[in-house]
């Protein structure tokens, strides 16, 4: 089972940066998402199989992670991530404060580790600093009026606010931006993006996602040739 939180509207002009808990506890879940609700647009999700799916997306700038929930524990969840290349900051909550509990939820992947009970003002700080490290103090690329953050794979709009692209959109995003005065063959971005062998179709499938979530003219179609970045 899993749900969407009710948020607080951002401030005017501030688009609030997307953030997953999973939290199976539920007390402890509305709780948080009400005292995040100011900052984040945050989705609840209360089992570890939902919250797995979640965080494959790629669509969360952070996630607050328990560690033991109902179907895929904590440490499962984080292991999958980094397996599969999501790299989205993870902070785990736990009851189990040994060291060794510690260590196997780092060396899995998780960013940060904090014990409950814990104070909601030092989870936000936490979070600030997650933000600080793995978005805000990183290199910006600037394509027209967008900015894009390749580490954290964040896109800032000039309309909406940021967005946050999946991982293979954001590598493909990332080397248009390495070439931006190249035509790029379709056979050569399926080689550097998509290396597992997939058909040239599914560099336009690619193409399709990330205009959808920009604009059109951020990728330009040469026709014969392939595509290159647009919007300079």
């Amino acid at each position: 089972m899993s749900d969407t939180a009710a948020m607080p509207r951002p401030a005017a002009g501030r688009t609030a940066p997307p953030l997953l808990l999973v939290e199976d506890d539920p007390e402890l879940g509305p709780l948080m998402v009400e005292a995040l609700g100011e900052d984040y647009a945050v989705t609840l999700v209360r089992d570890g199989d939902a919250g797995l799916a979640a965080a494959r997306t790629g669509d969360f700038v952070v996630v607050v992670l328990d560690r033991r929930l109902p179907g895929t524990d904590g440490v499962a969840i984080v292991t999958a991530m980094r397996r599969e290349g999501v790299a989205t900051p993870v902070l785990l909550l736990t009851a189990l404060g040994s060291v060794a509990d510690r260590v196997e939820g780092l060396d899995a992947g998780a960013d940060d580790y904090l014990v409950k009970p814990f104070d909601v003002a030092e989870l936000a700080a936490r979070l600030r600093a997650l933000l600080r490290v793995h978005g805000d103090e990183e290199t910006v690329v600037h394509i027209g009026d967008w900015e894009f953050r390749p580490a954290s794979r964040l896109i800032h709009s000039p309309y909406e606010g940021r967005k946050v692209l999946t991982e293979t959109e954001a590598q493909l995003l990332s080397l248009f931006t390495r070439h931006p005065d190249e035509t790029l063959a379709r056979e050569r971005i399926l080689r550097e993006v998509f290396p597992s062998g997939d058909s040239v179709g599914t560099v336009d499938t690619y193409v399709h996602y990330l205009r959808r979530k920009t604009e059109r003219d951020i990728i330009t179609t040469v026709r014969g040739r392939g595509y290159r970045l647009g919007l300079l």
